[in-house]
């Protein structure tokens, strides 16, 4: 699932991934959105609801199954650490701008692409940003910069 989410959207960056699963916990959900998952469902969702899922996300929507929502809610919702302004003096130009597209949800390669930088200096532009954020993940450093106005919202 995830994995092959990664390949496809590393290969066809145009196509839209819905995951249907039965994995309902907050690994797999930030995981499949951290790999490029356009949707996320359950399987145990109603078969009208799994066709509109298909549909919708095909046509360019993003769905997220209601049983899991909450999640993503509940994470994004979650108060805002102190001592915002630091984060924005610690950044480069360079810095910010990888964040932006971090923001924005492209992976290391689609950066690098849109850069014209290597993976591996993209892999380290994004080591150095979680360390300066203190974050552990692409989607933790998005919700951080866009909760503190550091980049700017999609």
């Amino acid at each position: 699932g995830i994995q092959a989410t990664e390949r496809i959207r590393q290969q066809h960056p145009a196509t839209r991934v819905l995951v249907l699963t039965t994995y309902d916990d907050d690994e797999w959900v930030f995981d499949a959105i951290r790999a490029g998952a356009a949707g996320y469902l359950l399987k145990d969702a109603p078969r009208d609801q799994i066709i509109e899922a298909i549909r919708g996300t095909a046509a360019g929507a993003t769905h997220v199954d209601p049983k899991v929502a909450g999640k993503l809610f509940q994470f994004v919702s979650q108060p805002a650490a102190p001592a915002s302004a630091h984060f924005a003096v610690d950044l480069s130009p360079r810095e910010r701008e990888i964040l932006e597209l971090i923001a924005e949800g492209l992976s290391n390669a689609e950066i690098a692409e849109r850069l014209f930088l290597s993976k591996g200096t993209v892999q380290n532009y994004v080591s150095t940003l979680f360390a300066k954020l203190d974050v552990t993940d692409r989607t933790q450093a998005a919700v951080l910069a866009l909760r503190y106005g550091l980049v700017n919202r999609p």
